[in-house]
C-alpha cells in the first residue's frame, strides 16, 4: 500500500472559485515525500495516494503546492459529509503515498 504518514492538523477551504476544502500535509513529510517520489509525480504535482480519516478510506491522490511548499489532501464532500467535518476541526489522517 505505500509509506504511511498519520498526522493532525485542521481542514481549511479554498478562497477561489468552487468548494474545495484541503488538509495540508506536514512539511517535514511533505519534504521527505518529496525527496523521494517526485519521480512518480504526475502532471501539476499529482502523487497517487489513499487516505483515511475516521472509518473513512478513499483512494485519492495529493498534490504539491508550490507556493505553500506542501502537499494538499483535497477532502470531498462526500467524505466530509460521512465524517461530519467543518473547516477549523483538527483532524487525525493517516495517508499512504
Amino acid at each position: 500500500m505505500g509509506i504511511k504518514y498519520t498526522f493532525q492538523e485542521k481542514i481549511w477551504a479554498h478562497n477561489g472559485k468552487g468548494s474545495w476544502y484541503f488538509v495540508s500535509l506536514p512539511f517535514d513529510f511533505s519534504k521527505e515525500i518529496r525527496e523521494n517520489l517526485q519521480s512518480e509525480e504526475e502532471g501539476w504535482g499529482r502523487l497517487k495516494a489513499t487516505a483515511k480519516i475516521g472509518i473513512t478510506e478513499w483512494k485519492t491522490a495529493i498534490w504539491y503546492d508550490t507556493k505553500l511548499k506542501t502537499y494538499l489532501l483535497p477532502i470531498k464532500k462526500d467524505i466530509r459529509k460521512i465524517e461530519q467535518l467543518n473547516i477549523g476541526l483538527i483532524l487525525t489522517i493517516n495517508i499512504w503515498v
